[in-house]
């Protein structure tokens, strides 16, 4: 079986610039809908568009949506990638700046990794309680019913998904 020995460096030589937004999407492995996301942003800074308004990404615009899409991989989230892509253009940048990004992103994926830990060890240790017979006493239930006994360190155990406001119980009209 051959490999695909085609490098990201002979696809940029060999593809002819600009590119419409599809053709970058390709390229960069993001989805048209996510680098539009990021152009409005500001992480990608002004597009180049044609008379008809359509977008027109240059191999510099490419490599930033590379850079991001990296940067995406390895959790760090929009602010911080937003400052990490700034640092990149500006060569008179300190890397001090880049690791500090660095290092605070690093101590948040250890706290999530504890917090993943100690939900791992709680899960094993109700698994290891379950019967999992046919009656109905289930100590993961009983357990997932009472959260706040759960919670004693007081480490968040994961981040929802979104920051919507909570709903309240508000009464149905009739």
């Amino acid at each position: 079986m051959a490999q695909n020995t085609t490098s990201d460096t002979d696809i940029d030589r060999l593809t002819a610039w600009p590119v419409n937004i599809g053709k970058a999407a390709e390229l960069s492995g993001i989805s048209p809908k996510m680098l539009r996301h990021y152009e409005t942003l500001g992480l990608l800074g002004d597009v180049v568009r044609t008379d008809s308004n359509y977008r027109q990404y240059s191999l510099a615009d490419v490599h930033s949506l590379r850079f991001i899409r990296r940067a995406r991989d390895m959790g760090f989230g929009l602010d911080a990638i937003a400052e990490l892509v700034s640092l990149w253009h500006n060569r008179k940048r300190s890397s001090a700046t880049v690791k500090r990004i660095t290092q605070k992103h690093l101590d948040e994926l250890a706290q999530r990794i504890e917090a993943l830990q100690a939900m791992q060890r709680t899960l094993g240790e109700l698994m290891h309680l379950c019967p999992g017979d046919g009656r109905p006493d289930c100590p993961i239930l009983d357990d997932l019913a009472h959260p706040a006994a759960v919670a004693k360190t007081g480490t968040k155990l994961y981040k929802p998904a979104t920051s919507a406001p909570p709903r309240r119980n508000t009464p149905r009209p009739h």
